[in-house]
């Protein structure tokens, strides 16, 4: 039997019709459809669908980074796939494991996939790293001012307030106080 995988990333508004209608033509007679990143291995769909993997099944993607975005879970999926006795298809790169050409190049593709993943880590770094230097810092903004750090220290270590109080005053997680609490922690030694 042939199983089709179509996967699309939760976060970018697209769909599965293009993926499903090119793994129908490619003769799939049951289709597994995921909204989860390439990155996860906690994917249900993908799951079920090796689950009932048995010898001769094919498993077919439209593309590679559509299975996995990692080397390492795309070789863990593809020794899962490959100890049901099934074969692999990705209609896009042309790679077919039910030949020792197709293994290789399966092999091959896969490195460049990570090659590629890797650069692109390195560049994200590289851009964070230029925005530091000229004073950027991304991410969520702090929701306490130093000013609102110093006063929540003062009120808790005085015992004005306890955390859960300071928490409610300063509309916080108590978690947040606990971690101004932890952070002043060598302030205190001084």
């Amino acid at each position: 039997m042939n199983f089709g995988y179509a996967r699309i990333s939760t976060d970018r508004g697209q769909d599965t019709a293009a993926q499903i209608d090119a793994l129908r033509a490619a003769g799939c007679e049951r289709m597994f459809e995921e909204r989860a990143s390439g990155g996860r291995w906690d994917r249900p769909e993908l799951h079920r669908m090796l689950d009932q993997l048995r010898n001769g099944d094919v498993v077919i993607v439209w593309k590679l980074d559509r299975l996995s975005r990692s080397l390492k879970d795309l070789l863990s999926i593809m020794e899962k796939i490959d100890a049901a006795g099934a074969g692999f298809r990705s209609l896009t790169e042309a790679i077919d494991t039910t030949t020792p050409a197709g293994r290789m190049m399966m092999q091959m593709v896969g490195v460049f996939a990570e090659f590629e993943r890797e650069m692109i880590r390195e560049r994200t770094r590289a851009g964070l790293e230029r925005a530091r230097k000229k004073g950027r810092h991304p991410g969520r903004k702090p929701k306490l001012s130093d000013d609102q750090r110093r006063e929540i220290r003062d009120l808790v270590r005085s015992g004005k307030r306890t955390e859960a109080e300071a928490a409610r005053l300063f509309n916080v997680h108590r978690s947040t106080i606990s971690r101004v609490m932890r952070e002043a922690a060598p302030d205190a030694a001084a």
